[in-house]
């Protein structure tokens, strides 16, 4: 009569069959397990130099804008230099020829100076040599007046530190002079409205 108490070999093989069949399933997990965690392994490699790529990409990009950028500067401060320069030259040079005009307008008062000169040597009419000086006078009055240039008005007119400069300060006999322009001492002219001399005078005290 076999004891039921103790295993029999069938039990055995089937204790080993069982035993077997859970170590080969855990050897697969375990295979699984190992292959998935060395794909997750090779895709986070992948997506690291998928970053550095990345990363050198827009940093080339980068250095690339930065070079855009300098030759840009490069070319504007060349190009801002070289317009100062031009601009300058032009300048120096409207200045060369406004003084040019200017001096070429006066060489007929200069060639009236010099016939005035010569009539005067020989000359016994006192009025024709009048006559002559006012005529160059009146001349170059008016190539004043062309030029924009204009006498300031400042006889009996009160006195104004922003248009006049005050030599000295004598007493006036008329109340209603007081405080105005008595004498010119050097007249003053404007360019263009705007003051290039100021006429020297003497004020009513």
């Amino acid at each position: 009569m076999t004891d039921k108490s103790k295993p029999t070999m069938e039990d055995k093989n089937v204790v080993i069959n069982k035993k077997g069949k859970q170590d080969y399933t855990k050897i697969k997990e375990a295979e699984k397990k190992n292959r998935t965690k060395k794909a997750s392994s090779k895709q986070s490699k992948k997506a690291v130099e998928q970053t550095k790529k990345t990363d050198k990409t827009r940093e080339t990009a980068a250095e690339e804008k930065i070079a855009e950028f300098q030759n840009k500067y490069i070319r504007l401060s060349a190009d801002f230099d070289n317009y100062r320069k031009r601009t300058l030259k032009e300048r120096i040079e409207l200045t060369k020829s406004a003084n040019a005009e200017i001096l070429l307008n006066l060489l007929p008062v200069m060639d009236d100076f010099e016939r005035a000169l010569i009539s005067m040597e020989g000359a016994k009419d006192c009025k024709a040599m009048k006559d002559g000086i006012d005529l160059i006078y009146n001349k170059f009055s008016e190539f004043l007046k062309s030029s924009g240039v204009k006498e300031i008005d400042a006889m009996h007119k009160k006195f104004d530190t922003d248009i006049h400069e005050a030599v000295t300060k004598i007493p006036t006999p008329e109340k209603k002079l007081k405080g105005k322009v008595l004498d010119v001492i050097q007249k003053g002219y404007f360019l263009n409205e705007k003051i290039i001399r100021y006429p020297k005078v003497i004020i009513g005290d």
